[in-house]
């Protein structure tokens, strides 16, 4: 994984001028106030708060351990929908968003993203018995069953990629409305990625299930996999870099493996993560 304390940051971080001097105030800023401001989408294992309102997932764990390697003592965590995140870094409401967020084009050019944290597929969830015999994102587009997706989610673009109409496509604004929206018959199944499905069929207390013999999406002759990294306004490229620096060396460690395994991540994912740079899926498409 490539270095983020490139040559042109070091150049940079000698220069004179408002222009070099803006490259860094942020993350002088936050070093001097000693808090660093986080958000999470509130999204069983990437980032949530658990009942005791602790920061929890495989995004905030990273994150604890990369502030400390900063020298930051405190993080300050927001909660908020999906589709707040990236309009929250642009108004300057959190700092850094440690959602695993995918990481894809059109986002890059919203927001700076770090070098992959995870890798992870798709999955599907539909009520108990999947009454209509659902297993691909494809099948949406080949019968008239409809499919729920996350506002905000990437979800959407695979869809329209399958061709499957708008009119199939009912969308809800975060991941506790899934359950109910899929049980009650407003939509025949809910996209989400393998992980997401998983955790909420365990919270329905038997009425929801992930669809079994699932195939991922395939999307230009390729099977659809999502890498997820933190995110950053694009007025914080010090702050992106210097989190790149220490997330490239907690990704050599066991401790960033136990934190993958802990949270559900296979094997297969933690490797799959170091197999595209940001620049690469940046450029995707």
């Amino acid at each position: 994984m490539k270095s983020a304390l490139t040559p042109w940051l070091l150049t940079a971080a000698c220069m004179l001028g408002t222009g070099a001097a803006a490259q860094a105030a942020d993350l002088d800023a936050i070093r001097d106030s000693g808090t660093l401001r986080v958000a999470v989408a509130n999204e069983i294992p990437y980032g949530y708060m658990d009942l005791n309102g602790e920061a929890k997932g495989v995004g905030p764990d990273v994150a604890k351990h990369i502030a400390k390697a900063l020298g930051i003592a405190k993080i300050e965590w927001t909660t908020t929908a999906f589709g707040s995140l990236i309009p929250g870094l642009q108004a300057d409401r959190f700092d850094m968003v440690a959602a695993e967020m995918a990481i894809l084009p059109q986002r890059c050019e919203q927001v700076l993203y770090s070098e992959p944290n995870s890798s992870y597929g798709e999955g599907l969830l539909v009520a108990q018995g999947n009454p209509k015999n659902l297993h691909s994102y494809e099948s949406f587009a080949q019968s008239d069953s409809t499919i729920a997706i996350m506002a905000g989610a990437d979800q959407l673009e695979i869809l329209q990629a399958l061709n499957v109409p708008a009119d199939r496509i009912v969308t809800i604004a975060n991941n506790a409305d899934a359950i109910s929206t899929v049980t009650t018959g407003r939509a025949d199944g809910y996209a989400a990625t393998s992980l997401t499905v998983g955790e909420l069929a365990k919270k329905s207390n038997g009425k929801a299930e992930p669809a079994h013999d699932f195939k991922d999406p395939v999307v230009d002759g390729q099977p659809v996999r999502s890498w997820g990294g933190f995110a950053f306004s694009q007025k914080s490229p010090a702050l992106r870099d210097a989190v790149n620096a220490e997330l490239a060396k907690l990704k050599q460690t066991d401790a960033w493996k136990k934190i993958m395994s802990d949270y559900g991540f296979s094997a297969e994912d933690a490797t799959q993560s170091f197999e595209r740079t940001t620049a690469q899926l940046c450029a995707a498409g």
